[in-house]
C-alpha cells in the first residue's frame, strides 16, 4: 500500500478514500474533520463535523447553530472510527480547540498538523508531536527570514511605548479569533491590569473564550467615552479597523499590528503601522524544522505556504518531501 491510499490532495482538500471523509475540506462536502475554526480551514455547509468541541462551538458562533447537519464533538486523545479509519485528535497549539488530525489505517499512521505553532501560548493547549508515518505540515511561514521573537519582547515594546506616549491611544489590530485574545492574556501575564477597550467585532468571540475558561479580565467597549478617556489606554481591534475612519475617535493613536508578517518591514510601512510587534500563531522556520526533525517521519508533506525552502531543507537532512500545493489557505482570515 502506498500512503496515498490513505490521505491524498484532491480539489476539496486533503481526502480519506477508505473513511470517505475530508480534512479541512474548502467547500461543503459530506463528512469533514476540521483542525480549527478559522474560516479557511472551518467552513459551513458539511452535512457531519467531526472536531474538537471548542472548535464546533466557534463555527456555532461564526456561521450560526445549524451549520452543518450534525456534529460529532472528540476530546484530545479520544479516538473515533470513520468507515475502519481510526481519528483522533492532538493539541496544535494554535487557537482555542485547534487541533491535529491523527489518521490510522492498517497499520498506516498520518498526522495533519492543519496550523500549530510550538511556543506556549495562555489560550490554548501546546502543540504535542505525534509519531507518524507521514507527517502533513503548513508552511506559512517556511522561510528562514521568519524567526519570531519571543512573546513577552512583543508585549514590553507596546507596554514601553505606552509609558513614552501617556497622551497617545495604542491601537493594537488582532485578528478576532485567537491573535486578539492572545495579546489580551500576555498583556494580563505582563501585570497590565487596567481595562483593555475592544472593538465590537470581537465582544462574541471574548465571551466565547471566558466560557472556555481563558481568563481576560476587564474590559470595555472601545465606544464608550470621549476621545479624550482613551489617551494612555490600549485599544484591540481588527485590523481593518485601524486604518477605518472608526479609529479617528481616537487620541492620535499609535497604530500597532499583530502579526508574524511584521517581520517584513515594507510591509509595516504600506500598511501605516507605527509599531509592529511580530506576533504570530503560526510555526516559524526553526520551529517548522524542529518538528519535521523531531517526529522524523518516513515522509513529510507540505500542504500550503511556503513550500520550496521547506522542500530544500528536507531534502539536505536527508527527509523525503514533497509539496501538495493545496489551493485556499490563505491570509483571508489573517491569523497570521
Amino acid at each position: 500500500m502506498k500512503y496515498e491510499d490513505l490521505l491524498c490532495p484532491s480539489p476539496a482538500g486533503l481526502y480519506c478514500k477508505p473513511g470517505d471523509f475530508y480534512i479541512d475540506p474548502v467547500r461543503a462536502v459530506e463528512r469533514a474533520v476540521v483542525t480549527h475554526g478559522h474560516s479557511d480551514h472551518a467552513r459551513s455547509g458539511h452535512a457531519k463535523v467531526l472536531a474538537t468541541r471548542e472548535t464546533l462551538a466557534i463555527m456555532g458562533e461564526r456561521y450560526g447553530e445549524n451549520f452543518a447537519g450534525a456534529m460529532q464533538p472528540l476530546g484530545y486523545h479520544e479516538k473515533a472510527e470513520i468507515n475502519g479509519v481510526t481519528v483522533s485528535l492532538a493539541p496544535a497549539g494554535h487557537v482555542l480547540g485547534s487541533a491535529q488530525a491523527v489518521v490510522k489505517w492498517k497499520g498506516m499512521t498520518m498526522v495533519v498538523s492543519g496550523d500549530f505553532k510550538r511556543r506556549r501560548d495562555p489560550t490554548c493547549a501546546l502543540f504535542e508531536p505525534v509519531g507518524c508515518d507521514v507527517f502533513i505540515t503548513e508552511a506559512t511561514f517556511g522561510l528562514p527570514v521568519f524567526r519570531h521573537p519571543p512573546d513577552t519582547d512583543e508585549i514590553a515594546k507596546l507596554l514601553k511605548s505606552v509609558a513614552q506616549f501617556p497622551e497617545r491611544a495604542h491601537l493594537v489590530g488582532a485578528y478576532a479569533l485567537g491573535k486578539a485574545q492572545r495579546v489580551i492574556c500576555l498583556l494580563r501575564e505582563a501585570g497590565y491590569d487596567k481595562t483593555i477597550y475592544v472593538h465590537g467585532a470581537l465582544e462574541r468571540l471574548n465571551a466565547l473564550y471566558e466560557a472556555h475558561g481563558v481568563k481576560l479580565g476587564p474590559l470595555a467597549p472601545a465606544t464608550a467615552g470621549k476621545k479624550a478617556d482613551f489617551a494612555g489606554a490600549i485599544i484591540v481591534a481588527p485590523p481593518s479597523a485601524t486604518q477605518d475612519r472608526w479609529s479617528r475617535r481616537f487620541p492620535d493613536p499609535v497604530v500597532c499590528f499583530a502579526s508574524g508578517w511584521m517581520r517584513v518591514r515594507a510591509r509595516a510601512r504600506q500598511g501605516g503601522v507605527e509599531l509592529p510587534l511580530i506576533l504570530s500563531d503560526h510555526a516559524d522556520w526553526d520551529e517548522l524544522t524542529m518538528t519535521a526533525a523531531e517526529i522524523a517521519p518516513d515522509e513529510l508533506w507540505i500542504t500550503h505556504g511556503e513550500e520550496d525552502a521547506l522542500l530544500r531543507w528536507a531534502s539536505l537532512n536527508g527527509q523525503k518531501a514533497r509539496a501538495l500545493s493545496l489551493v485556499g489557505y490563505d491570509e483571508d482570515e489573517g491569523e497570521n
